[in-house]
């Protein structure tokens, strides 16, 4: 189930493309795209910023309520809002779908910015910690190469 049908009939897919399986297949067709990355060394992080239906609401009256934030409005988005049920469940099926070891989701609660921060940024330096990086060593040609750059240098004056 999909929020919103009419948007893939808009696609112009051809007929053997569609069918009751396409998400399944979309679905998997991104797994398979992560498992390529990966096994080429990128690391995949994803992050669903879950903000409440609450939040959601609160978060509009402030932008409607300040003139500076209006440009972050959209009435559209106040009317998707009687599908959030859908939303949630096409959500819940990508992140089960697409959640791996190697690309991991991290559902991250948004109602307090402060708080999605931290976590965000804790996963991103445990992922680069991870990767254990380090300084290329000099080799001794290396660092006699070096050692003569700067006698050269302090001759200068």
């Amino acid at each position: 189930m999909r929020v919103h049908p009419e948007l893939l009939e808009q696609q112009r897919l051809p007929a053997s493309c569609v069918g009751k399986h396409i998400w399944n297949h979309r679905l998997a067709d991104i797994e398979h795209f992560e498992r390529y990355l990966t096994r080429q060394g990128t690391v995949i992080l994803k992050f669903f910023l879950h903000v409440s239906r609450e939040e959601q609401k609160k978060r509009f009256l402030d932008r409607l309520d300040k003139p500076q934030k209006h440009w972050k409005f959209q009435v559209s988005d106040v009317r998707e809002r009687r599908f959030w049920s859908r939303y949630m469940e096409a959500y819940e099926e990508a992140i089960t779908a697409t959640a791996s070891k190697r690309a991991p989701w991290f559902v991250v609660p948004a109602d307090h910015k402060w708080f999605t921060r931290l976590v965000v940024a804790g996963a991103i330096v445990q992922a680069v910690e991870e990767l254990r990086l380090s300084y290329p060593r000099v080799n001794p040609q290396k660092a006699k190469e070096l050692k003569a750059a700067r006698a050269m240098l302090t001759r200068e004056g």
